[in-house]
């Protein structure tokens, strides 16, 4: 039950949406009974799992999704081999005037898939036939032949980011187009730069990761096991929000364009980094796979409850706050050295930061024989901060030396 009486309501593109809160393109959006609980819950907009036209061929593959879990907790990354919606254009054009009908006020983006021009211009016109409000583009699944090599990423390829953003430009008139680009390249600047260039109103970054998510030391079967044998996931989840925020980062910092992020958000203080980077609008995926779309409650009362002890009026207030103080190696100072510090009250004497010390920092903790409590010693102490990492009480701080 939401509890606060904030205006959490956002623009981004020129659409408004009641909470910077969106689902995206996944499971989760692939059903419109599954979309119609998510924005009675009161998630602020969704993108419908990517479409293709009637003939494309769609022959999924089960089982399809495999996790990363790591010291007792469950999925820290989820892997799938699910690249598109079962559903083609036809299903997903009465799904979007459905739900534009009974939920007036909620934003419904589509996104798509296509192998030639005609394909993804087909797919923008029947979609802004019947009323959605954003389209966004999968750039950053196997594409075929579209990208300059086969079977490569879509963006992968700046010429090819470059055209095929234009074609799709050039058949919307009245949606905003968002590109949804992958981290998989060297240049995330670059690939920005060329969907812009194409006419792209927005970016969608950054999708998953492409990964191996783990072999069965038994069979020798990588996971998902299909038949006794697998193939590369797309890695989501937690373990994949560092790569996000970078992505942001970069983007935001050179490349003047609206932002939706996605790849990695789980609570509302994961969406308020994503934000304080530069993203507009937060998409989450694996959170609520996991967890369901109840998780709103959570987003949306920790982002007001934020914004207020802040002293800020609404969510657009805190974008890109970080980005200023995302600086170069070579910039940062030099002339204040640091320590740790070990606040009693809260140790639990499990001995993590000696160990760490002794085997991966500077030797500079010891066990006290009579109180069990760590000594540093602030000589030997170079203020690398590995203790206050692996400090599960959070008993051991930095201060200037």
């Amino acid at each position: 039950m939401i509890t606060h009486s904030r205006d959490l309501s956002i623009e981004f593109c020129g659409v408004r949406f009641p909470n910077p809160f969106v689902l995206s393109a996944a499971p989760p959006t692939d059903d419109l009974d599954m979309v119609r609980a998510a924005f009675e819950a009161g998630w602020g907009g969704v993108v419908l799992k990517t479409t293709s036209v009637e003939t494309e061929p769609v022959d999924l593959v089960y089982p399809m999704m495999s996790a990363l879990h790591h010291g007792g907790q469950r999925i820290v990354g989820l892997g799938n081999i699910d690249l598109i919606s079962e559903h083609h254009i036809d299903a997903v054009e009465k799904r979007v005037a459905t739900l534009k009908q009974e939920f007036p006020d909620r934003v419904v983006a589509a996104s798509i898939m296509g192998s030639k021009k005609e394909e993804w211009q087909t797919l923008v016109k029947r979609l802004e036939a019947v009323g959605v409000d954003l389209i966004e583009c999968s750039f950053s699944c196997p594409q075929g032949s579209m990208g300059e090599e086969p079977g490569a990423m879509l963006a992968q390829s700046l010429a090819a980011s470059e055209r095929v953003a234009g074609w799709v430009k050039e058949a919307a008139q009245r949606c905003p187009v968002v590109i949804k680009i992958t981290p998989q390249v060297t240049n995330i600047v670059k690939v920005a730069e060329a969907v812009q260039r194409g006419g792209a109103d927005a970016i969608c970054a950054a999708n998953t990761i492409p990964s191996l998510m783990g072999v069965n030391v038994d069979t020798f079967v990588p996971y998902p096991d299909v038949q006794g044998a697998s193939t590369y996931s797309g890695l989501s989840g937690p373990a994949t929000k560092p790569i996000t925020l970078r992505t942001l980062a970069e983007i935001s910092k050179n490349v003047d364009i609206p932002i939706t992020a996605t790849g990695g958000p789980v609570t509302w203080r994961d969406a308020v980094e994503m934000m304080l980077v530069g993203a507009t609008t937060v998409q989450f995926c694996t959170a609520v796979m996991h967890y369901g779309y109840d998780i709103i409650d959570d987003l949306q009362d920790g982002l007001a409850f934020y914004i207020e002890d802040k002293g800020f009026e609404q969510p657009a207030d805190i974008i890109g706050r970080a980005l200023a103080r995302i600086v170069s190696h070579g910039e940062l100072r030099r002339d204040v050295k640091m320590k740790s510090s070990l606040i009693e009250e809260r140790c639990v004497k499990c001995d993590l930061c000696y160990i760490a010390c002794r085997d991966g920092g500077h030797q500079a903790i010891s066990i006290d024989e009579s109180t069990r409590l760590p000594k540093i010693d602030s000589e030997k102490c170079l203020g690398c901060r590995l203790c206050v990492t692996v400090c599960p009480a959070e008993a051991l701080t930095m201060v200037e030396k």
